[in-house]
């Protein structure tokens, strides 16, 4: 499939000024793209897990579709602001190019006051990507790109349904404890579980939407370093070297059996897997799968 992928014509490359002034490049979409050719296989493996629970699907899309998903989207359009191409055009053109690469409806996005970094994509029948005002502060133009072309990763690999469920399943399997007498929240802790690993793969998926989107590795590179550690203050003294250093000596903690088993137990909670793990395998996904999806010139 990767092969036939290489070899379809790909529509011609179109100018794209990175809003930030400092420069110009040329990003090119490709075509009908089929989201298995870049899935993570983690993702697959985590996402048929979660296939195989009878009836899991129809109960989460109800549940959404009558709860969850009017609940944040009416909470979005009272509350945020919502990205037109004269509400915050830089975004909305990122956003429209995230689209056409990937081959997505384009989805409403909106920007929210909140101090804590952070993007999510809500919405089953009607996906929408939520920004925070941190995140826009603390990245630059390119690294918001990315981030926007994560998100629409999420919609293109139809992540929303699981993903929205994982951000609320704690909380929700809490108040089915409490009408069972704790007996519902005991058996929904290995959903709970299941759905968090599953978040955790999906995001490296998203994560290839993204550099797909961007086709470049070092916004992608700074884009973690900043979530792992960003600050406005201090950014001039942030150094890309010494990321990529650390990025190498998780690679080698990454090889021990004990280091591995400490992981799991730090990440069994975790929406997203670590920063460097996440840098770590999009890096080895460019030299390969990803080369393989680019036009040749």
């Amino acid at each position: 499939m990767i092969g036939t992928m290489a070899s379809r014509k790909m529509s011609a490359m179109t100018d794209e000024a990175t809003g930030d002034g400092k420069r110009k490049r040329k990003l090119r979409t490709l075509g009908k793209l089929d989201v298995e050719t870049f899935r993570h296989p983690s993702d697959a493996k985590a996402t048929d897990a979660l296939k195989k629970i009878p009836g899991l699907d129809k109960v989460l899309a109800k549940i959404l579709e009558y709860g969850l998903e009017r609940l944040y989207y009416v909470d979005n359009t009272a509350s945020n602001l919502r990205v037109t191409p004269k509400m915050f055009p830089r975004l909305y053109k990122s956003l429209t190019w995230a689209t056409k690469i990937l081959d997505v409806p384009e989805p409403e996005m909106y920007v929210k006051l909140d101090p804590v970094p952070n993007a999510w994509t809500y919405g089953h029948t009607k996906p929408f990507i939520t920004l925070t005002s941190a995140l826009i502060d603390v990245m630059s133009d390119e690294e918001l790109f990315f981030i926007i072309g994560h998100e629409v990763g999420h919609i293109k690999a139809g992540h929303v349904l699981y993903g929205t469920m994982a951000r609320n399943i704690a909380a929700i399997v809490a108040m089915l404890g409490q009408a069972t007498l704790g007996i519902g929240a005991w058996v929904g802790q290995g959903l709970v579980i299941g759905l968090m690993e599953w978040y955790r793969c999906a995001e490296l998926t998203s994560d290839r939407a993204a550099l797909l989107c961007v086709q470049d590795l070092e916004p992608a590179r700074d884009t973690f370093m900043k979530l792992a550690g960003g600050t406005t203050r201090l950014a001039a003294e942030m150094d890309r070297g010494e990321f990529l250093r650390q990025v190498q000596e998780y690679q080698e903690v990454d090889r021990s059996t004990l280091d591995k088993a400490y992981k799991v137990l730090l990440t069994i909670e975790r929406t997203h897997p670590f920063a460097m793990q996440r840098a770590k395998e999009l890096e080895l996904w460019f030299e390969s799968g990803y080369q393989d999806l680019m036009p040749r010139d």
